[in-house]
């Protein structure tokens, strides 16, 4: 026993150094600033010295191999300048997660500012067994991927605010949510968009060894299913065993009224709930038929769909019309302007973020331009590649370079076509389907999400949490996050042996050998 509790001692006081350490940097907008510096940089020495890498790799268009030649790019020369100065504002407009934020903040201000999300919680605090609220609002988090990145911007605030309402530490709530919604991208119970976009690239590298041979969106989907439960039991583990514990009690000036829910708010839910129901059934009615507007011109739902395209003023609607009827009915809404005044204060809140996503922004966009990410993503390749590691080793390997090059890209498609044309191949002459190369780098892609500044929702999480401790900083969000991301990669990896070893189909028709 006290083994254990050593053990578990030096766990975190390994994880109190990389707190401090990480939280004695300088504010996430210099630091953001700063590493824009540091690859402008890097970039000059590296294309002074002629770094480059060359590889084969599928374009996403047109599924067609192509050669290419990636060349390390000054961000010093006069383009490069040129570009830094010409591009900022663009830079800034284009970061991916800005309009995502900003419009669903628009719904969700109503929802809030109505008391509709207060009422809410305190309806679930009254109705909710105290040891099940970790469990949901991780399984809540996996679950959200098949919205695509509305899990980031409504379940990641959420979960602070549910663990508030219980009396526990916001910040492990938001790790919690956090932890489901990015480090468990890949699990689910359905088929989400990254399924058939990540089937398509691997489909195309399989060709290479075998003309003709096709990959179904449902190819990995029993594993993920079973990685839905995994992810969930981890999560929560990992929640009220290390992180929670950490944290300790909250002594933040943030506070969620406890007290039982008014008579004028429960007919304001009442009202809430029927609305919902309503908008719910026109939105069925926009995508269920086959001919529904919001499906794509061939029929389909996910692939390149008004439905999937306007997803994000779908869930603002989702919070906006709830929150209208729950306002007229509680009486906090006397009149429009009310509505505008809380989409107003919705807006003004999010000041610091829009600071923060400016300087992330940059960031970004410099290290697309200079390309050291892509010359970092063929180097592990190559790398994995010359060990020569045959079979469960060189699939364990292959899951741990997958989570390191996800360090530097976040985008999955622009990982996977990189690496698919590489790996797909190989490993079917030794007799794995591709569909298992795949599953093994969605692995790998999932569980260091949560742990690099690189991923492009990184920014708006380290805002959610200073709005419940200003000191927070980004050593407390990686030390918060790191036991989630070494427990998934171990016990996802643990997985994926068993289920190599027993030969368990990993979809409908799918095995594991090719």
């Amino acid at each position: 026993m006290s083994q254990e509790v050593k053990k578990k001692g030096i766990f975190n006081r390994f994880l109190d150094t990389v707190e401090r350490v990480g939280n004695r940097l300088p504010h996430p907008v210099t630091l953001f600033a700063l590493l824009s510096l540091a690859v402008i940089v890097i970039s000059f020495f590296a294309a002074r010295a002629g770094v480059s890498v060359t590889f084969e790799r599928i374009a996403i268009g047109t599924g067609r191999m192509e050669e290419v030649v990636v060349t390390a790019v000054s961000l010093l020369s006069v383009e490069g300048i040129r570009r830094i100065f010409s591009e900022a504002v663009t830079n800034f407009t284009g970061f991916a997660p800005l309009g995502t934020v900003l419009v669903a903040m628009l719904g969700v201000g109503v929802a809030e500012g109505t008391g509709l999300i207060q009422a809410a919680l305190r309806k679930l605090v009254l109705s909710t067994p105290k040891k099940l609220v970790t469990v949901v609002v991780v399984f809540a988090g996996v679950m959200s991927n098949l919205a695509s990145d509305a899990g980031y911007v409504v379940l990641v605030p959420l979960g602070a605010l549910i663990f508030l309402s219980f009396g526990r530490h916001p910040l492990a709530g938001l790790a919690a949510a956090f932890a489901g919604v990015s480090g468990g991208f890949s699990a689910n119970l359905l088929v989400g968009t990254i399924d058939p976009l990540l089937g398509g690239i691997s489909q195309q590298a399989a060709q290479m060894w075998q003309p003709g041979y096709t990959v179904d969106p449902t190819a990995n989907w029993y594993f993920m299913i079973a990685s839905t439960f995994l992810i969930t039991i981890l999560g929560t583990l990992v929640t009220e065993k290390i992180v929670e514990p950490r944290l300790g009690e909250y002594h933040g000036d943030a506070e969620v009224s406890l007290d039982h829910v008014a008579e004028n708010e429960t007919k304001g839910l009442k009202w809430a709930g029927i609305s919902l129901v309503v908008f719910i059934a026109i939105m069925l009615a926009l995508v269920i038929p086959e001919n529904g507007v919001l499906r794509a011109d061939d029929g389909q739902i996910l692939a390149g769909s008004a439905f999937m395209a306007g997803l994000v003023p779908i869930i603002a609607l989702f919070f906006f019309i709830p929150g209208i009827a729950f306002g007229i009915a509680s009486g906090s809404i006397k009149s429009d302007k009310d509505v505008a005044g809380f989409m107003g204060k919705a807006m003004s809140s999010m000041g610091g973020y829009l600071v923060l996503a400016f300087a992330a922004g940059q960031f970004v966009a410099y290290f697309n331009w200079s390309n050291l990410g892509t010359i970092l993503a063929v180097t592990g390749a190559d790398f994995l590649e010359a060990t020569g590691m045959t079979g469960i080793p060189m699939l364990i390997g292959f899951i741990i370079v997958s989570g390191f090059i996800n360090l530097f890209i976040g985008s999955a498609s622009a990982k996977w076509a990189i690496m698919a044309p590489v790996f797909v191949p190989m490993l079917m002459a030794v007799g794995y389907a591709p569909e298992l190369t795949q599953l093994a780098y969605r692995i790998g892609d999932s569980v260091t999400n949560i742990i690099t500044p690189l991923m492009s929702y990184f920014a708006i999480i380290v805002a959610f949490a200073k709005q419940y401790d200003e000191n927070t900083g980004i050593g407390t969000l990686i030390s918060s996050m790191l036991p989630y991301s070494i427990v998934f990669m171990i016990g996802w990896t643990i997985l994926f042996i068993i289920w190599l070893v027993l030969g368990l189909p990993l979809g409908p028709g799918v095995s594991i050998y090719y």
